[in-house]
């Protein structure tokens, strides 16, 4: 066997023995689930496991020697930027058709950015199997290489990653004409696979050290899995560099820096811990299962009733997701034309305050005027996303030819409540509670994934629906075959064995009072009390968020939430944000409060002063002159301080951080590990009467 196909083969055995990853509970990294069907980047209510939780109490030196190091090598023989003698430098395994990959990319430049002089980053190649195109773009990138040096090479770089969802051979071509390479110098390396072996060596290389999955990095030496949080890398470079200069003042010259702190490091996978930024696997959604979706009744659908393929998507018109994702749902329909339709079902987000209206006046449109004027209207509310306001929603059905006095006595009379209600329940049953989730015959893709994901389920179930026609079925008999025997819930795959999470301990028990006038969502008097302390950018509050309304849905007057205060010193905005919505909360009330709330989460990465008081004069009804005084004054910096010095008192260093009835939760874990605890508060509450 030639040692280019054993490599081939062993990254293949790699992938496909890994348990892959899923929005809910893993993080933003590409691995061998998705050989068999895509899984997707995290759609709106994308849970983390226990390592979301932000954490400023970790002592970095005690972290650093805990944490196994890798000796990862560098050469001159690979893409980087920085300089050599850097203190820091930071090797990333890539997939250029990776969308994680891809996602990551702009925290590697702000790294760069944020400590010029400082971090070296260097490039190695991982293309996975199942990206097709992943191998011809590394080899074109080592040919930029090749011509131009380190330049070329992030220039086309930049191109790909820039242009992922139009990744092809021809585009490759035209990229590399665009950076200026001798284009007969260029073909004749693709065409003749010079760089073949030194990709597959790079992949190799990944394979040795444990890099299971894209993205995968090494920071000198500290291995970080996916497309983690900026604050990730930032707090590794920080407590590294630290390190580095210690070495510095001991006599190690900086250019010796990399070899000195990886000279004893480790050459293969550490064993039996992973990383320290790498989860621990939990059951994942099984890719293959099929789902028994019902189309009950009428529903809004484009493309004919008998097509071989239907694919039900639950759709939130304020979810951002969703509206990235309807670009790609009409190119499957061009693509695919009369063997696929696409059918519309609800799931309305509750911390989403415009969605119901909206789904409301959709169903409205649809009894009214069929398919076409749904379609009409959905493309306004979606065009128009974040003005969903009433008044908003009825100048777009006039827009599209509505009756409006039908309209607006739906609207106020909630009179397609049930359906939707019914199929958010529908989808909740299924294990797709977030949005978009899609059904392809049965087979649940989460999230705004790209075209080629979908294309990989659709041409699957192609091939399967054709057999049926060709053993008898009518094409119109198709859908409902398919799912006649499928699950009417959630089927998982187990996390493998020897990474299984250990036995939880006790819940640990902290004694965090209720504030009085803290803002809070839930009936007062129900019986078991969630504080939630937590900071407006940090990405993880931001969402559990969804998890949170999950509770207070299922547990409608037995649970109550209430917003305790946590700004992390590195979140620089969370601070203002916290005094912000204090003061919105003052002159509004709860309900003011929580739409103030929302709306800074989904604006998280814009907390400035300007977006602050925009949001604050968006929800009305706040005095903008007093609020701007509040600001300038710090009136509540007192306040946010409070929580803040009460969560430290209970040894809360890291948000989000939760208080059930006295038991706390870490993190944003999934919904089970909040409904466990708020089902042990009840039941103590129930014995103890």
């Amino acid at each position: 066997m030639s040692n280019s196909i054993a490599i081939r083969l062993a990254l293949v055995g790699l992938i496909i023995s890994q348990s892959g990853c899923a929005a809910r509970s893993q993080p933003c990294i590409c691995t061998g689930a998705q050989a068999a069907a895509v899984v997707q980047p995290a759609p709106c209510p994308a849970v983390e496991p226990e390592y979301a939780a932000e954490d400023f109490g970790d002592d970095d030196d005690v972290r650093a020697e805990e944490t196994p190091r890798y000796a990862i090598p560098v050469t001159a023989g690979q893409p980087s930027q920085g300089p050599e003698d850097a203190l820091v430098t930071l090797v990333v395994f890539n997939d250029f058709q990776c969308p994680f990959c891809a996602r990551a990319q702009p925290t590697v430049a702000r790294l760069l950015r944020e400590h010029p002089g400082e971090l070296r980053v260097v490039f190695r190649h991982f293309p996975l199997p199942f990206h097709p195109h992943a191998m011809p773009a590394a080899e074109a990138a080592m040919e930029a290489f090749a011509q131009g040096g380190h330049a070329k090479f992030w220039e086309l770089h930049d191109l790909v990653f820039d242009n992922q969802a139009l990744l092809t051979r021809d585009m490759l071509d035209q990229w590399a004409a665009q950076v200026g390479l001798d284009m007969s110098r260029y073909r004749a390396a693709m065409d003749g696979r010079t760089h073949q072996a030194a990709v597959e060596a790079d992949a190799a290389l990944a394979a040795q050290f444990g890099a299971n999955g894209t993205p995968n990095f090494f920071m000198n030496g500290i291995q970080i899995t996916g497309a983690q949080p900026y604050e990730v890398f930032e707090e590794r470079f920080v407590a590294e560099r630290a390190h580095a200069q210690r070495l510095v003042r001991a006599g190690t010259p900086r250019s010796q820096v990399y070899a000195e702190v990886t000279r004893d490091g480790l050459t293969q996978p550490a064993a039996p811990q992973p990383s320290a930024y790498a989860p621990t696997p939990r059951p994942q959604p099984d890719p293959s299962a099929v789902y028994r979706v019902p189309l009950d009744g009428p529903l809004p659908q484009r493309g004919p009733d008998d097509a071989l393929v239907t694919v039900v998507m639950f759709s939130d018109f304020q979810c951002p997701f969703c509206k990235r994702v309807e670009p790609t749902v009409t190119r499957i329909l061009d693509t695919y034309g009369r063997d696929v339709r696409v059918v519309w079902m609800n799931n309305p987000l509750g911390f989403h305050t415009n969605a119901m209206p909206a789904a409301i006046a959709a169903q409205e449109a649809f009894e009214q005027g069929g398919d076409a004027m749904f379609w009409a209207l959905h493309a306004l509310l979606f065009e128009h996303q974040t003005e969903l306001e009433r008044a908003n929603i009825e100048a777009y059905a006039q827009q599209v030819g509505m009756n409006m006095t039908q309209l607006r006595a739906a609207l106020d009379s909630d009179e397609h409540g049930a359906l939707i209600t019914s199929q958010q329940q529908l989808a909740q049953g299924l294990g797709a509670s977030g949005t978009p989730s899609f059904f392809i015959n049965g087979r649940n893709v989460r999230g705004a994934v790209p075209f080629e994901y979908f294309q990989t389920v659709i041409d699957e179930e192609l091939v399967k629906a054709r057999s049926l026609v060709a053993r008898g079925t009518r094409r119109a008999r198709v859908y409902e075959v398919t799912i006649r025997n499928g699950h009417t819930s959630q089927q998982m795959l187990p996390g493998t064995a020897d990474a299984a999470p250990a036995a939880p301990g006790a819940p640990t028990r902290v004694e965090v009072s209720v504030p009085r006038n803290a803002p809070s969502r839930g009936s007062a008097r129900a019986p078991v009390v969630i504080q939630v302390f937590s900071d407006f950018q940090c990405p993880f509050c931001a969402r559990v968020g969804p998890t949170m309304d999950q509770l207070l849905a299922g547990y409608a007057g037995r649970v109550r939430l209430v917003w305790r205060d946590l700004p992390l010193p590195f979140h620089p905005n969370a601070r203002p944000a916290a005094e912000a919505a204090r003061e919105v909360f003052r002159q509004g009330g709860h309900a003011k409060f929580w739409e103030y709330h929302t709306l800074l989460f989904e604006n998280q990465r814009n907390l400035t002063r300007e977006t602050l008081e925009r949001l604050a004069a968006q929800v009305g009804g706040i005095d903008m002159q007093e609020f701007r005084q509040a600001l300038d004054s710090g009136r509540h910096r007192a306040a946010v301080d409070a929580d803040a010095a009460v969560a430290q008192a209970a040894g809360i260093n890291g948000t989000p951080g939760f208080v059930i009835n006295g038991e706390y939760v870490s993190g944003a874990q999934p919904y089970e590990v909040f409904e466990a605890a708020v089902n042990r508060a009840l039941e103590q509450r129930d014995g103890g009467r």
